[in-house]
């Protein structure tokens, strides 16, 4: 076996998060609790934002206090701001309680107005002073780079540009930092050499990956950040996601193909591929449309007769 990898299962947020139909709040619990069944230990289960922005998150607090407390789940709630942090730490003492929280720098203008109302640099800002708030508070947090190989509005980020702003965010100490291909423009080879860059720039700091397939390049930019030293994988159950301030952005890579990828290449996840299948044909009776994930549609490795 290679060396094992972390996923975090970002599906009950990240995935849910653009769906036009609001998904019930014992739904969303049922959901994340298939996910544990299927061995998911790491879970970002809501985001504290303002409902009139992200309408499908106005029921986090409602979805954590639904939550089972357990020692051997880390439940992560995304805050981008103060003021989202502040909303997170008052759940730590309900239900299943916030674990841990994770923040987003913006690596362009053009997204950053549009998702943070701010640029990147100010995003930066926003950043250090949440992990300086966090850490006040006990609370473990994470950060993410969003947009960092494409913007929708932009278009190309320099490479330069997020190396730069990860030294400066690496200053605040997350627990972790993530690249996000939020529009899911990311390709091998660019993958390869920005998380190579970022590990020389700080290696102190675990590093995280988060892709969109929307070009069908995502299961390929896992196995290469894989191979550039990643450890800690984003993913989401069925391939649910999309980001409703990204046009065309698409969801997240699927849970279950990855475990898929990762399994038949001697890597462990610690999921179990047959629960992940079988919560996503649960799922999508839920909703009422198939997912994008293939596995939910082809199944496992076949095993002959």
């Amino acid at each position: 076996m290679h060396r094992p990898v972390e996923m975090v299962e970002v599906g009950a947020r990240d995935g849910l998060q653009n769906e036009p139909e609001l998904v019930p709040t014992e739904t969303k619990i049922a959901l994340i609790e298939r996910m544990m069944d299927a061995g998911a230990r790491r879970i970002e289960v809501a985001s504290f934002v303002h409902p009139k922005w992200v309408p499908q998150m106005a029921d986090a607090e409602a979805v954590v206090a639904g939550l089972p407390k357990r020692d051997d789940v880390t439940y992560v709630g995304l805050v981008l701001n103060k003021r989202g942090l502040l909303r997170a730490l008052d759940s730590r003492d309900t239900g299943g309680g916030i674990d841990e929280v994770g923040c987003v720098a913006v690596a362009s203008d053009g997204f950053g107005e549009k998702n943070q109302g701010m640029g990147w640099e100010a995003s930066v800002d926003v950043v250090r002073d949440i992990c300086r708030l966090a850490h006040a508070e006990d609370m473990a947090v994470q950060a993410t780079i969003s947009v960092a190989f494409g913007d929708p509005f932009d278009g190309a980020v320099p490479m330069a540009r997020v190396v730069d702003m990860a030294k400066r965010i690496a200053e605040a100490n997350p627990k972790e930092l993530a690249l996000g291909d939020t529009i899911g423009v990311a390709v091998p080879a660019q993958v390869t050499e920005l998380f190579s860059r970022l590990r020389e720039a700080i290696p102190h700091i675990p590093l995280r990956a988060h892709f969109h397939n929307t070009r069908n390049t995502g299961i390929a930019n896992v196995w290469a950040a894989y191979q550039a030293g990643v450890s800690i994988i984003d993913a989401s159950l069925g391939g649910l996601g999309g980001c409703p301030f990204a046009p065309k952005a698409t969801g997240n890579v699927a849970t279950e193909d990855v475990v898929y990828m990762l399994a038949q290449s001697g890597v462990d996840s610690g999921l179990d591929l047959d629960r992940l299948i079988g919560a996503a044909r649960w799922f999508e009776g839920k909703i009422g449309k198939p997912l994008p994930s293939m596995l939910a549609r082809a199944g496992g490795f076949p095993t002959g007769q």
